[in-house]
Formats: structure tokens, sequence, C-alpha cells
């Protein structure tokens, strides 16, 4: 489709060092922002996008939906969307997890360092969407949300919609407590198809030593210490099912086979190397029109 322009960064390359060593394109408390806005340059320049507006949201693991337009000064506005509490009308960067557009120029962006993220593009409107969907986003249906608003809104077809699934942690790596999974079974009928028990070899082996930070409260729900992960979670299987559900054709869903946990060699792993490490970035937009070079790289 020569109309679209989609991409999954990857750790390769960039300024960034130390925890987050590589292309990092997030902004972390490990790295300057001087790096980061370099390897941003490099990655948008790789795209040819350095001229096209990029619109992100402030992730916060939620199913809040924004529609991005262009406002009058050609700057970027977030129309809140269904499942999306009241905010600003053209707030810089609301809190948000998923972003839609059918405006040619804007790149939708969502940033991950395990979580999945999940692009989507319908080829008859040229309406794409971008998704960050970790357990919390996945448990409250944000991918199937993210179909049915992009019917609501666009008018599109399941059967019109093509998915691209990106690297994120997987079921081998991605230990869970039975909290989350009796949330997701009370949640869905066929919930626990989602999840695979560890081992009893995993479960016998000593906890791991504790990080030097160990005794802060930093894990979120879900994420706690080793003897309480008694699952895995697959976060594809889950975004699949969302998909399925939302009448997409499991022939449109395609995925990139790759767990972040398992190769930190070519991208960051949050459960893998902490919170310091760094972030990677999931894009997708429709290509300008030719000669539309007014239009800025934005955040």
């Amino acid at each position: 489709m020569p109309w679209l322009l989609h991409a999954f960064s990857t750790r390769g390359g960039g300024a960034s060092k130390g925890p987050a060593a590589g292309l990092n394109l997030g902004f972390t408390e490990s790295d300057s922002r001087k790096n980061v806005e370099h390897n941003q340059r490099l990655f948008f320049m790789r795209l040819e996008a350095d001229l096209i507006l990029l619109a992100s949201v402030r992730q916060v693991h939620s199913a809040a939906i924004y529609l991005v337009v262009r406002g009058r000064s050609r700057k970027i506005e977030y129309l809140p969307s269904g499942f999306t509490p009241a905010t600003k009308s053209g707030d810089r960067q609301p809190a948000g997890d998923a972003l839609m557009t059918d405006e040619k120029g804007i790149l939708l962006s969502v940033r991950v360092a395990d979580c999945l993220p999940v692009l989507l593009a319908d080829v008859r409107r040229r309406a794409v969407a971008a998704i960050h969907a970790g357990w919390r986003g996945m448990l409250h249906s944000i991918v199937e949300k993210g179909v049915g608003e992009m019917r609501r809104v666009f008018g599109s077809r399941p059967q019109d919609l093509v998915a691209a699934l990106g690297p994120s942690i997987r079921a081998c790596c991605y230990e869970v407590g039975e909290e989350v999974r009796d949330a997701f079974c009370g949640r869905f009928p066929h919930g626990d198809a989602f999840f695979q028990p560890v081992s009893q070899e995993r479960l016998n082996q000593p906890p791991a030593l504790p990080h030097v930070l160990s005794f802060l409260p930093v894990n979120p729900p879900g994420h706690g210490a080793d003897d309480d992960k008694k699952y895995r979670l697959d976060l594809v299987a889950a975004a699949r099912a969302q998909l399925r559900s939302a009448g997409v054709s499991p022939s449109n869903i395609e995925v990139a086979d790759f767990c972040t946990a398992c190769r930190t060699d070519l991208f960051f792993s949050h459960r893998k190397e902490g919170s310091r490490t760094g972030r990677m970035l999931a894009v997708i937009g429709t290509k300008p029109k030719s000669g539309t070079s007014e239009l800025t790289a934005s955040e």
C-alpha cells in the first residue's frame, strides 16, 4: 500500500548510552533529552517522515482513545473519542493509549518496552490507528474498542481492516500473578485461554536476587514478587481474540514474532532490564500529498 507509512523501531543504532543504550525514542530518567531528540531525528529521517506531524499520548494503561486532527494553525488536536474522559480540546499530550486519524500527513505513535503495539489500517477509507496494549489495556478491551471506534467514526468495515502486532514480551517471559488471570477470566468467557501455567520447575527455583531498589513499591498490579507469579500471559493471543471478536479476519492479522525480553540485543525490555531502559516507537500514518513541505514534526 504505497499510501501507508508504518514501522516498529528497534534499539539498533542511536546515540543513547547506559541502560537506554541504542536508539532510545522515549524520554527516560537514564537518558538525556538531547540524545532522544537526536535518535528521533534519525528514525524519522530513515522513514522519510521528518516533515510529518507526529501525534502521541501520555500512556497510562487505559482504554482511552483519541481522534487526531489538524487544527486551524496546522497543529495537532486530540479529540476525545469513545471511552475517553473529558479533556481540553487541543491538549498537547493527553492521557490515553490509542490514537486514530483519517487525515494525511499525521503520524500516530505509541511507545513500548514490552507492551504490545497494535497498528490498524482501513484499506478502503485510508484511516489508521495506533494502540498501546499492556495487560491492563487488554483487560479493558482496548484493541476491540479501537476497531469499534474506527467503525463509528470513519465507517470502517472490519473486513477492510488489516492489523500488525509488533514485538512485545511474549508468554515465554511474561509471568503474572493469579489476580491478573482471575481478572481476565472474570471479564472474558475464554479468558483462561490467554494464560499458561508457570512450570513446577520454574516455581521451585529460588527467587532472583533483589534489585537494589526492590524495597520501593515500584511494581504495578500483576508485576509483584517472583513467588507471586504463577501464570504466563499471552498478549498476542488476547489481541488476536479481540480483533476476531471485532470482525477482523484472522488472515488480515500479521504478527512480528519477537519477544522483547528474549531479544534485548534488538529491543528494550522493561521486565528484563528495569524501568531505566529505553523505549521503542510504533508508528502509522497516511503519507501527505506532494507539496506539503510546510508540515513540521511535532509531538
